[in-house]
C-alpha cells in the first residue's frame, strides 16, 4: 500500500536498518532475512585501497542542450568523497551517468544513456527517467476511481504504459541542490497539471537524489494531490554493471528477494494472480546468471523477462530487492526499496538500431531493468496494494542503489 503521513518510513523499522539521520539510510552490514536464506556474496564496501582516489564531494551545474522545442536542460553531477558520480539531467529528472569503480580501481558509467539531448527525445527507451504520473502499465487505458471511469492515451499495444504519451519522463523539471550529513542531494520539482495525460487531481511531485558516503544513490519520491488520482513513481535506469565492457548482461548474477510474481497475459497485462515463482524460471531466490533460463521465460518474442516481482516483507519498510553481480568486474549493486514490487526487465526491445553514450551499439539485453513499484495495474486488481492517493495524504517512496566490489 502507499505509505501516507509526516514520515517516510514507520517508525518501528528497525533501527539496525536505518541511521540516526534525516534520511534513514540503511546500513551495508544490516541483518535482513534475505541474507539468511541466501548466501552472502563476499563483496565489501568500496573501502580502503578498493576505492578510488580520494575526491572532494559537491555538486556542479552544466548546460546538457536544449529540446527540440528550444527549452534549455540542466545536468547537475553529485560526486561523494570516494569518486563516485552521478549525473542527472532536469528532463525527466534522467539519470544520465552513474561511475562506479571495478574491482581494479577503474571508473566505469554502469547505466545506458546519450551523449546529448537530441538523442534522448528521438531514441529513448526511457533510459533513467522518472516514469509516471503511473510508471507501468494500465490496462486498455481505462481505470474507475470513485465511481467515475477515466480513458487514458493508449501508446503500447492495447494498454497505458509509463504515464501515457508525454510522460514526466519527457518534461522539464526545476532543480535545487544542497548538501546534507549524508552526501550532495539534487531535488527536481514538477506540478502535472489537473487532467494531463487524463490523469485527474493536480500532482505536486518532488524526486530527489542523494548520492552517499557508503556509495548508494538513493531516490525519495514525494507527492500530493489536489483531486483522488493515482500514483506509482519509479526510476527507469537500464543498468550494465561491465560498464559496457560486455555488450550484454546475460553473464550477470541475479538475486531477488521475491518468492512470487504477478503472471500476465499477452500483453504483459497481470491476470491478478500471486504465483510463487519456486522451481519455474522465475525463481532468482538464489543467485542465477541472468541468461541462463531466458530462453525459456514463456511469452515473445522479444525474448526476456519483463514481470514484476513481489518483494517479501512489508511494503512501506525498506527492504532488500535485489542484488546483481559482475562477475567480469568484480562490481555490485543492491537495490533496496519501500514499494511492495520490481519490475525486472531485460532490454528486450533494443535491437541494435541506435548508438548512446561512446558511440556503442545498445543490442537486445544490453542491460536490465529493476523498476521498484505497485504492481502493474493495481487500480483495476482490487486485490493489489492500492496505488491510489486523495487529497491531504502524502505519497512517500524510498528506492536505494548501494554499490560495492566482490
Amino acid at each position: 500500500m502507499l505509505r501516507f503521513g509526516k514520515r517516510s518510513l514507520p517508525a518501528r523499522l528497525s533501527i539496525r536498518c536505518v541511521m540516526a539521520s534525516a534520511l534513514l539510510l540503511p546500513l551495508v552490514g544490516c541483518t535482513h532475512p534475505f541474507f539468511s536464506r541466501v548466501k552472502h556474496s563476499g563483496a565489501q564496501p568500496m573501502a580502503s585501497a578498493q576505492r578510488m582516489t580520494t575526491a572532494t564531494p559537491g555538486i556542479q551545474k552544466s548546460d546538457f542542450g536544449k529540446t527540440k522545442d528550444g527549452l534549455a536542460v540542466e545536468a547537475y553531477t553529485l560526486t561523494n568523497t570516494h569518486g563516485l558520480y552521478a549525473r542527472i539531467i532536469t528532463y525527466g529528472a534522467t539519470l544520465t551517468e552513474m561511475h562506479v569503480p571495478d574491482r581494479d580501481n577503474r571508473d566505469g558509467d554502469v547505466v545506458l544513456g546519450f551523449d546529448n539531448m537530441a538523442d534522448y527525445e528521438a531514441h529513448s527507451p526511457f533510459f533513467g527517467a522518472t516514469a509516471g504520473r503511473v510508471a507501468n502499465r494500465i490496462a486498455n487505458g481505462k481505470f474507475t476511481l470513485d465511481g467515475q471511469e477515466y480513458t487514458l492515451a493508449v501508446n503500447n499495444g492495447p494498454n497505458t504504459l509509463h504515464g501515457g504519451n508525454i510522460g514526466f519522463d519527457k518534461k522539464i523539471w526545476s532543480a535545487r541542490t544542497f548538501m546534507t550529513v549524508n552526501g550532495p542531494s539534487a531535488e527536481f520539482h514538477y506540478v502535472s497539471p489537473d487532467m494531463e495525460e487524463g490523469f485527474p487531481g493536480a500532482l505536486d511531485v518532488t524526486v530527489t537524489y542523494t548520492l552517499t558516503e557508503d556509495d548508494a544513490l538513493r531516490i525519495d519520491y514525494k507527492a500530493t494531490t489536489s483531486k483522488p488520482t493515482i500514483v506509482n513513481l519509479t526510476n527507469h535506469s537500464y543498468w550494465n554493471l561491465s560498464a559496457m565492457q560486455s555488450p550484454t548482461i546475460l553473464d550477470e548474477v541475479l538475486t531477488l528477494n521475491a518468492d512470487n510474481y504477478t503472471p500476465v497475459n499477452e500483453t504483459s497485462i497481470p491476470t491478478g494472480e500471486i504465483a510463487p515463482v519456486r522451481e519455474t524460471v522465475f525463481d532468482f531466490t538464489t543467485p542465477h546468471a541472468i541468461g541462463e533460463r531466458i530462453d525459456q521465460v514463456p511469452g515473445g518474442p522479444p525474448v526476456g523477462y519483463d514481470h514484476n516481482y513481489v518483494i517479501n516483507g512489508k511494503p512501506g519498510q525498506l527492504r532488500i530487492a535485489a542484488r546483481v553481480q559482475d562477475p567480469q568486474t568484480g562490481r555490485q549493486m543492491e537495490v533496496w526499496t519501500t514499494e511492495p514490487g520490481v519490475q525486472l526487465y531485460t532490454s528486450n526491445f533494443m535491437k541494435g538500431e541506435f548508438k548512446g553514450k561512446g558511440d556503442v551499439t545498445y543490442v537486445q539485453h544490453a542491460a536490465l531493468c529493476l523498476e521498484t513499484q505497485h504492481y502493474p495495474d493495481s487500480i483495476n486488481h482490487p486485490d493489489f496494494p492500492s496505488t491510489v492517493l486523495r487529497p491531504g495524504q502524502t505519497y512517500t517512496s524510498i528506492t536505494i542503489h548501494k554499490f560495492s566490489v566482490k
